[in-house]
């Protein structure tokens, strides 16, 4: 069986009550549980929260492929790791494949899910993470004071259009099998791929500065379905 996890703790300091707040007219946290349940590769969605509130909202969406749980106090701290909540799933719930899903990625689609799922199951692929294409000049500030380029020679500056990039997690979703988890103890293991999302679909809430950025995409998409 492969599974989304969605963890949602009820505490969020930069936006209160973060997961449900409504963005587009819906809780945040529906756009990533209505992608999962869209994508044909997963069976199961499961929702962890240690709120109770969070959890009648998202009982309130009647998806049939959503099952709400909860967690523990440890798994529910300011410090917790994501980890932490993903192997207290993974100890007490049996399943093949785990796609952890974050609901602060509200532009995330079955789609692209489902070019995770089928990315992971190419050959000798232990993990799939998903990823933005970034064209940006990174620079480092030593101890000393002074910088340094990290992924370019600013004496040979390379033009836009004929640059590369690099690729930057955008934190959307993350791949794995429910053996190499709880081996490793880590989201991601082994031989990783990566699969691209664009810039608009990988916006990220973090700050209340991001949240209008994300609902106007998200307005633009609905009026275009």
């Amino acid at each position: 069986m492969n599974v989304a996890f969605i963890p949602a703790r009820g505490g969020s300091k930069s936006i209160p009550m973060k997961n449900i707040k409504i963005i587009a007219g819906k809780p945040l946290i529906y756009w990533a549980v209505k992608a999962a349940c869209d994508c044909e590769y997963i069976d199961k969605v499961f929702v962890s929260t240690d709120c109770e509130k969070i959890a009648d909202t998202v009982r309130e969406f009647n998806l049939q492929k959503v099952i709400v749980i909860g967690r523990s106090v440890e798994s529910a701290t300011d410090t917790a790791s994501t980890e932490i909540v993903m192997l207290e799933f993974a100890r007490d719930y049996m399943f093949k494949i785990i796609c952890l899903l974050q609901s602060t990625t509200p532009l995330v689609t079955a789609e692209d899910l489902e070019e995770g799922f089928k990315t992971f199951n190419q050959e000798n692929v232990d993990s799939v993470i998903s990823v933005v294409n970034q064209k940006h000049f990174i620079w480092e500030e030593k101890e000393d004071g002074f910088s340094i380029p990290i992924n370019f020679d600013y004496k040979q500056r390379p033009r836009r259009q004929d640059y590369n990039g690099y690729l930057v997690e955008n934190g959307a979703f993350f791949i794995t099998s429910r053996d190499a988890l709880l081996k490793n103890k880590c989201r991601i293991s082994g031989n990783i791929k990566t699969v691209l999302m664009s810039l608009e679909r990988s916006a990220e809430i973090d700050e209340p500065e991001d949240w209008i950025l994300a609902e106007r995409y998200l307005e633009q998409r609905q009026l275009s379905l």
